[in-house]
C-alpha cells in the first residue's frame, strides 16, 4: 500500500520548504495594489473629515476650547433656513428626476439603437455641470436669454434666478443620472415573468403591482437617494448661476462663512454646517447601500 504525498511535497522535501500558496501571494499583491487608494482616502477624505469635526467643536480666538455653540448656531436663523432649503430643493429635484428618468428609461430600454444613443448622452449630461452648465442656462433662459426673449417668458413671471429655476437646472443632470441608474434594473426584468403572469390571467397592472414593481423598487429607491445626495452636494453650478442668491442653499452659506461674509470668525460655523451635511449624507448612504445590494442580488439571479 502506498501513501500519496501531500500536494507540494515530494521526495527529499519537508513541510518547512513548502512554497507559499498562489492564492496567498495574489492576496498580498492585491493588498499592495490597493494601498495607494487607501492612502488617497486617508489624505483627502479621512484627514479633512477629522479636521472638520475638530473645528466644528472649537471656539474661535487665540485660545480655542471645546464648545457646542457652533453646532447650535448652525441650526439657527439663516443657517437653519439654508439647510432646510437645500433639503427641500434636493427632495423635489430627486423625486422629479426619478419620475422623469424612469419614464425615459422605460421608453428606450426596448429599442437597441435609441437606447445606445440615450445612454451615451446620459453619461455625458449626468457629469455636465458647474460654470458651463450655468452659462448655458443663462444664455438660454436668463433674463435676456434667447428662449426667454423669443417666448416672452419674463412677461409670464418666469425667472431662472429663483427656486423653480434652480429646480430646472438641477433636473438637467439628475434625469440622465436616473436613466443610468434605473436602466440596468429595467433590463433585468425577464420577459418570461411577464409571459407567465399573462398566462395566469394577470393584467398589466397586476404584473407591475406584484412582480415588476417589487423587483424595481430597490433600484428606484436607490436612484432616488442617489439623486438626493447629488443635488444636496451641488455647489459649482448654483454658485455660478446664483452668486449671492436669495435662494437659501447650504453650500453657498458655507462658502460665505469661510470667506467671512456672514460674521466675524465664522470658519468654525462653516465647519459645523459641513458636519451637518456629512451627517445627512451619511444617512443617505446608509439607506442607499442596502438598496444597492438588494438590487444587485435581483439582477444577478
Amino acid at each position: 500500500m502506498t501513501t500519496a504525498l501531500p500536494t507540494g511535497l515530494g521526495a527529499g522535501t519537508t513541510g518547512a520548504e513548502t512554497r507559499v500558496p498562489p492564492v496567498r501571494r495574489r492576496a498580498g499583491f492585491a493588498g499592495l495594489a490597493v494601498a495607494p487608494f487607501l492612502l488617497y482616502l486617508a489624505v483627502f477624505f479621512a484627514v479633512p473629515v477629522v479636521m472638520l469635526v475638530y473645528g466644528a467643536f472649537q471656539s474661535s480666538g487665540p485660545n480655542p476650547s471645546f464648545t457646542v455653540s457652533n453646532m447650535k448656531l448652525a441650526g439657527e436663523g439663516s443657517f437653519r433656513t439654508a439647510l432646510i432649503g437645500s433639503v427641500k430643493l434636493s427632495g423635489i429635484t430627486a423625486v422629479a428626476g426619478a419620475v422623469l428618468g424612469l419614464g425615459l428609461a422605460q421608453l428606450v430600454v426596448r429599442t437597441n439603437t435609441l437606447k445606445r444613443i440615450v445612454l451615451t448622452a446620459s453619461g455625458v449630461l449626468a457629469n455636465f455641470g458647474g460654470v458651463p452648465l450655468a452659462f448655458m442656462f443663462i444664455a438660454t433662459l436668463g433674463n435676456n436669454g434667447f428662449v426667454t426673449d423669443r417666448l416672452h417668458l419674463g412677461d409670464a413671471g418666469f425667472t431662472l434666478y429663483g427656486f423653480w429655476g434652480l429646480v430646472l437646472v438641477y433636473l438637467y443632470f439628475l434625469v440622465p443620472l436616473m436613466v443610468l441608474v434605473i436602466t440596468p434594473a429595467l433590463e433585468g426584468l425577464r420577459v418570461q415573468w411577464h409571459e407567465a403572469a399573462t398566462n395566469l390571467g394577470a393584467s398589466r397592472w397586476q404584473f407591475w403591482r406584484y412582480v415588476g414593481g417589487p423587483v424595481l423598487l430597490p433600484s428606484l429607491l436607490g436612484g432616488l437617494v442617489l439623486l438626493f445626495g447629488s443635488a444636496f452636494s451641488a455647489y459649482a453650478t448654483v454658485r455660478a448661476l446664483m452668486g449671492a442668491s436669495s435662494v437659501p442653499i447650504v453650500t453657498l452659506y458655507i462658502a460665505s462663512a469661510l470667506s467671512g461674509n456672514v460674521q466675524t470668525n465664522a470658519q468654525n460655523v462653516a465647519f459645523a454646517l459641513s458636519l451637518d451635511m456629512i451627517l445627512i449624507a451619511g444617512v443617505v448612504m446608509a439607506v442607499y447601500l442596502p438598496l444597492q445590494r438588494r438590487t444587485t442580488r435581483w439582477l444577478n439571479n
